[in-house]
């Protein structure tokens, strides 16, 4: 399932995108985020579906050999202990993915070239020689070679990025987290449940994650004005004009949390957003966003505006 950093991510996209379209009914916008964030789970299976389609191509490769004019005592008898491979041969034969690979119409018949580029990339790959340096191997073994791949493949191989981003441009920014679901999922496959282990939902609780998608961008909306004051009230020497615009967004964001979600310790709030002003804003960002927000947190704790409640309570 998708993580909280995602959810946020999106909603900071979403409150980027809004800015520039003021005008735009609210609710809109809201319909907007939703869509952008279930976006991600279509990406998450064409990414399943992919292993597969590497063993039908091995598959048909080998066979292919077999008919050589002169073939050798290797074509003959080829070692198909990837084809074999138990993980995903549980892939292929899963109750759930069965259905859901229709359900997204992914087909692979018109991108067979990028099965065989991304072959060859993991024939080349030490852990997959290492792998095929015998004809038997264990169930783990057979699932550390797909995480390998998805590690040292997937993950590193910018050509696997920018594939899936011609499908579909928002894909580029959902890569990372449709990867990380799907390590995960495999990681936590069991030889015993043979076609039905489980595949992950999009969200953890359907309701809940929602829920914190649409107040976060509905409240940061709603009180932008009174979270600009607060900001503004804490820059030394600094006018408001000269703060980064992903800046000001971020911490507006991080004050409706710390506000508006009595069940989120103030420290994961402020380590979410002093992380995510590093990855989208400037070098001193995580600086400056860590100071406002510390100066900001004790006013709120001081005028008892912090009133956290269960694991909201936890980190404080």
């Amino acid at each position: 399932m998708i993580s909280r950093r995602y959810l946020r991510t999106k909603t900071m996209q979403a409150l980027f995108a809004h800015s520039f379209k003021p005008y735009e009914a609210v609710t809109a916008a809201e319909a907007d985020l939703i869509r952008t964030v279930k976006n991600c789970y279509p990406l998450f299976i064409w990414l399943f579906s992919i292993f597969p389609e590497l063993t039908y191509y091995r598959s048909n490769k080998l066979e292919d050999l077999k008919g050589k004019h002169i073939p050798t005592q290797e074509d003959l008898n080829p070692n198909t202990k990837f084809v074999d491979n138990k993980v995903i041969a549980q892939i292929e034969q899963n109750v759930t993915l069965r259905k859901l690979i229709p359900q997204y119409h992914i087909n692979w018949s018109e991108d067979t070239d990028f099965i065989v580029k991304l072959f060859h990339i993991i024939e080349d790959m030490e852990e997959y020689k290492k792998y095929m340096s015998t004809r038997e191997g264990t169930y783990e073994e057979d699932k550390k070679l797909v995480l390998d791949i998805i590690q040292n493949i997937f993950i590193e191989d910018e050509h696997m990025r920018w594939f899936f981003g011609e499908k579909d441009v928002n894909w580029l920014d959902d890569y990372d987290e449709a990867l990380m679901m799907l390590y995960m999922n495999i990681s936590d496959f069991k030889q015993a449940k043979g076609d039905d282990c489980k595949i992950l939902t999009l969200f953890k609780n359907t309701r809940e994650d929602e829920r914190f998608c649409r107040r976060l961008f509905v409240k940061t909306l709603e009180n932008d004005a009174e979270y600009e004051k607060m900001i503004e009230s804490k820059l030394q020497n600094w006018e408001l004009e000269r703060v980064i615009g992903m800046d000001m967004l971020l911490m507006k964001m991080a004050i409706c949390e710390l506000m508006e979600f009595p069940d989120i310790p103030v420290k994961v709030t402020l380590n979410e957003y002093i992380d995510l002003a590093k990855y989208y804003s400037s070098d001193k960002s995580k600086i400056f966003v860590n100071g406002i927000l510390d100066k900001i947190i004790v006013d709120l704790r001081d005028q008892g505006k912090l009133n956290k409640e269960g694991r909201g309570l936890y980190q404080n």
